[in-house]
């Protein structure tokens, strides 16, 4: 018996549709996944066969083979595990052999049958809906990050039981949508604001200068002269996000996994790396690339305190995203481009030979030169 199923990878801020083909022939009982999937994949098959048999079904001793179309693509990710299991369940004749061409399941399982959330749906969403698939289930706890996009039908689910019936007309499930006002015209809260700076008036007009131009900035001053509390509440006087950068912003979070119960951002990332941050930290990385702090701060500001104590290459390293506006991370196993337009606001004490700071010569002074070159 042969089935097939459509589910979605990611490989950075793109997904790729994957055609799950699945077949039970005769043989001694063997669960075979090719298609080069990596760990996540491969251990899928022990949370499969344990979710199907706690599910009320009795697993199939023939020999399975699942293969992972296209077979040249590098898969990652637990959320093919329904797509699995319902290839399986398909080809044993419990699931009805309806059409699935515009029907993709993506879903991590848990033992007793149960869908676990899962990261990047709102990209996966994204992408499935260019590839002309015009319904998606998905975990009950993505029913609100997965639902900003309008144009495709959302089909929240809690277990395998339930997406069984669903697609046998047993059980009518409604597309969700998203009870929240993606509009922008609300008031952001913050839990700061500009107003709290008292005095500092030249910083402040620096500030706003900074935020109406977008323009990066250094902050000099001695400590507890407010640096770090002027930085933090930069935010609150930048534009509001265009619904278009809060789904970039919502897109690297969700990948992030940092999206939690949020359904869109919208407000601009504020990023304060600790200064013994690496530079594959700030920059981002991993066997698979992951965003790292230039890529979370997009449409946003990266906030580095005390300047002088980052690392001299973690500071080289910021060169190219700041120029490219989008930051190229290279692996053995995959190449990845994400995007990193952001403000940078730096801070750091004065220079110890300058008693006060306001005494600071010329530009043309060789003392200014001593100074900085010390710093």
């Amino acid at each position: 018996m042969y089935s097939k199923i459509n589910t979605c990878v990611l490989q950075g801020l793109n997904g790729y549709i994957i055609d799950v083909e699945t077949d039970l022939s005769r043989g001694l009982p063997v669960f075979n996944i090719v298609g080069l999937p990596d760990a996540s994949i491969k251990e899928s098959k022990e949370r499969v066969r344990t979710a199907i048999k706690n599910s009320g079904f009795e697993f199939p001793l023939s020999r399975i083979t699942v293969n992972l179309a296209p077979a040249n693509l590098r898969k990652e990710g637990s959320q093919l595990d329904l797509a699995i299991a319902l290839g399986i369940l398909q080809a044993m004749g419990v699931v009805d052999n309806i059409n699935c061409g515009d029907v993709a399941f993506i879903g991590e399982l848990s033992l007793d049958g149960r869908l676990n959330s899962i990261e990047g749906v709102l990209p996966m969403i994204i992408s499935m809906r260019k590839s002309n698939i015009n319904r998606c289930i998905v975990p009950y706890d993505n029913r609100d990050e997965a639902s900003v996009v309008e144009d495709i039908e959302i089909i929240p689910v809690k277990n395998l039981n339930q997406v069984i019936d669903y697609l046998n007309n047993e059980e009518e499930i409604l597309p969700y949508k998203n009870s929240t006002d993606f509009s922008h015209e609300e008031e952001e809260e913050f839990d700061m604001d500009f107003s709290d700076i008292r005095g500092q008036e030249g910083l402040k007009r620096a500030l706003e200068v900074a935020a109406a131009g977008a323009h990066n900035m250094l902050i000099i001053g001695p400590p507890g002269a407010g640096k770090t509390m002027a930085a933090r509440r930069l935010p609150t006087i930048l534009p509001k996000l265009s619904f278009e950068e809060a789904i970039e912003v919502t897109k690297i979070y969700s990948v992030a996994g940092l999206l939690k119960s949020k359904a869109l951002i919208k407000k601009r990332p504020f990023r304060a790396p600790h200064h013994t941050a690496s530079a594959t930290s700030l920059i981002g990385g991993g066997r698979i690339p992951k965003p790292g702090e230039v890529s979370l701060a997009h449409n946003g500001v990266l906030f580095l305190d005390e300047i002088p104590e980052f690392k001299k290459d973690v500071l080289e390293v910021l060169r190219q995203p700041m120029e490219d506006e989008i930051v190229t991370i290279s692996r053995v196993n995959a190449t990845l481009t994400y995007p990193s337009k952001f403000m940078m606001i730096a801070s750091m004490n004065p220079c110890p030979c300058v008693s006060n700071p306001l005494d600071y010569p010329s530009p043309e002074s060789p003392f200014l030169a001593k100074s900085i070159k010390s710093v």
